[in-house]
């Protein structure tokens, strides 16, 4: 019997492709920058030091502070806090093993680690200098921690890709990028729904 295709809001899917792009790209560049300066931890020497590939890395690194991931975190922790887990959730890890539920709260706690990595990630390069690496300066602190922050941030990715196959399979992927949205799901409407939820904030 096949899965039905699940509806996600169309706000999710925009600001979770943009991200995901964003993540993606700054996982790259940030392990091509890496490999080009440092590699004390192992590496594939795949290109030589360039300080185009610190301004690309940057880049992402930039978009992603400022702009989308201040919105997806409001979003996930207003609209969607249901995908993150809950502190009355995190016992339930150890019970059940293996049983729906226990895969369910598996992947709220994968979502969770991927926004706190990447939050870290972003939060830890905005401390550091574009020069510490040319300049071989690899012993700072916020460098130790955007590097711990990129490691985290790729096994949340990989194991969320996993849970998303696992949890919900390909009707699950399918519906992160459908191209509908119910009318009640109108960016028309987006403003006037943000403007009642500040009112009732508020209030």
């Amino acid at each position: 019997m096949s899965r039905q295709i699940p509806y996600q809001p169309l706000l999710l899917r925009i600001l979770h492709s943009i991200n995901g792009f964003l993540v993606i790209g700054a996982l790259v560049t940030g392990f091509l920058v890496y490999d080009s300066y440092d590699g004390r931890f192992g590496g594939l020497g795949l290109t030589k030091e360039n300080r185009t590939l610190i301004d690309i890395h940057g880049t992402f690194g930039f978009f992603l502070f400022f702009v989308i991931l201040p919105l997806f975190l409001a979003y996930c922790l207003i609209k969607g806090k249901k995908r993150l887990i809950q502190l009355n959730q995190i016992k339930d890890l150890t019970k059940q093993i293996n049983q729906p539920k226990w895969w369910y709260n598996v992947h709220r706690f994968v979502n969770t680690l991927a926004l706190v990595s990447v939050s870290l990630a972003a939060i830890s390069g905005k401390f550091q200098s574009e020069d510490w690496l040319p300049n071989k300066e690899l012993n700072h602190l916020a460098y130790y921690v955007h590097l711990l922050a990129w490691l985290l941030l790729l096994i949340s990715v990989l194991i969320h890709g996993l849970m998303v196959a696992k949890v919900g399979g390909i009707p699950l992927i399918i519906s992160m990028y459908n191209i509908k949205y119910k009318p009640e799901d109108s960016p028309h409407l987006w403003w006037g729904n943000l403007k009642v939820w500040l009112e009732n904030l508020r209030r």
